[in-house]
């Protein structure tokens, strides 16, 4: 029996090399190829880490691959899943999965005729903080959950990223881009949202790019840039979700959730770890120092970096024929919810989520040890 599946990459830009670099973390998944359509870009990154650079047609053909990554630009990546699902293989898109509710639902029936998985970034939420979050949200620790506070907000992007032009396109801004991590956790944190309502803007009409190797160039901004946004979730909580890339210093806390018994203090759901803390009812108390979970090892540059812990445990629910955790129905609902904040800042008005999920699956330390080499 097939104990490891076969990984592809379609796209070589910034965030592959992350995949591959960190990949051999886990048991299940080998990396073998990469393709983009900058050829030179995939052989570059074929060099870099041992692997053999394919033309994209002859990675979606290749018999050695289960599993394509799908990480071009996010207005590409329905199309490019489509034609992964089209060539037989499983895919895994980086987040956002698709931009919009219809094109995730075509996706699902092209691949549940032909048994095959879809999954998508972030993983973040499976890192060992917001797990801990999540057990002691689940064990009744602060009592129920009734509301809380998001904030992720910055200057922009334009100063660090070589080419941020897609960040300030449709499918990009801060909720499309940002979103995803916010939204995933509060909704493995939670459970599913019911409705929201939110109000936008755009700080400026153009940005100024400060990053090499385009320093002083202008491009146009054609999606909000700060978006002040309610969500009512289905368990009755009610967080306030702030995300912007028009501020230049604020001192809120990432996560906040207030309980019946106390609050919770949560890390930035952009990484695996942080520090959880937690009070009971106004004191603080320890929480941490019980929790060995392997997603908080500080593994990369002085950070807990578990990227592809997601494709791992998708790999081994395939071996295993179980559900994954980043699951089609849980990355579509966050689409749903994120492209309704968008809609209702447009609009003024309160805007119903359609779709729902299941919780994931929690991801205890045993769980999270069982995905590591």
């Amino acid at each position: 029996m097939t104990t490891t599946l076969g990984i592809g990459i379609l796209g070589c830009g910034n965030i592959s090399a992350a995949y591959m670099r960190l990949a051999p973390l886990f048991r299940g998944i080998e990396v073998r190829a990469c393709a983009d359509l900058n050829e030179a870009a995939a052989k570059a990154r074929a060099e870099e880490f041992g692997l053999r650079a394919e033309t994209v047609d002859g990675l979606l053909g290749a018999d050695d691959i289960d599993i394509i990554v799908n990480l071009t630009v996010p207005a590409a990546h329905f199309e490019v899943s489509k034609n992964v699902l089209e060539a037989g293989k499983h895919v895994y898109s980086e987040k956002p999965f698709v931009l919009g509710v219809e094109e995730g639902k075509a996706l699902a029936a092209i691949a549940e005729p032909k048994g095959l998985r879809i999954g998508s970034a972030p993983d973040t939420f499976l890192g060992g903080a917001h797990q801990l979050a999540r057990h002691l949200i689940d064990s009744g620790a602060v009592g129920k959950v009734t509301s809380g506070t998001c904030f992720v907000q910055s200057p922009g992007m334009e100063m660090w990223h070589p080419n941020p032009d897609f960040f300030f396109q449709p499918g990009g801004g801060p909720i499309l881009d940002l979103g995803p991590y916010y939204i995933s956790n509060l909704v493995q944190l939670l459970g599913p949202v019911k409705r929201v309502c939110a109000m936008s803007s755009s700080g400026s009409e153009y940005r100024t790019i400060t990053s090499e190797p385009r320093n002083g160039e202008k491009i146009k901004v054609e999606t909000p840039t700060t978006i002040h946004a309610v969500l009512q979730f289905h368990s009755g909580a009610q967080i306030t979700y702030c995300a912007s890339w028009d501020v230049w210093q604020h001192g809120h806390s990432n996560m906040e959730l207030y309980g019946r018994d106390g609050t919770l203090h949560v890390p930035d759901p952009n990484f695996f770890g942080g520090e959880i803390r937690m009070t009971d009812k106004g004191s603080f108390v320890n929480v941490s120092e019980a929790w060995q979970h392997p997603f908080s090892k500080a593994n990369d540059r002085g950070h807990a970096n578990y990227r592809t812990a997601g494709l791992a445990d998708m790999a081994q629910s395939i071996l295993e024929n179980r559900p994954h955790r980043c699951s089609l129905e849980f990355a579509l609902h966050a689409v749903d919810v994120m492209t309704a904040i968008l809609g209702s800042g447009e609009s003024g008005r309160f805007i119903d989520i359609g779709t729902t999920c299941e919780r994931p699956a929690a991801l205890d330390p045993e769980a999270a040890r069982a995905l590591l080499t």
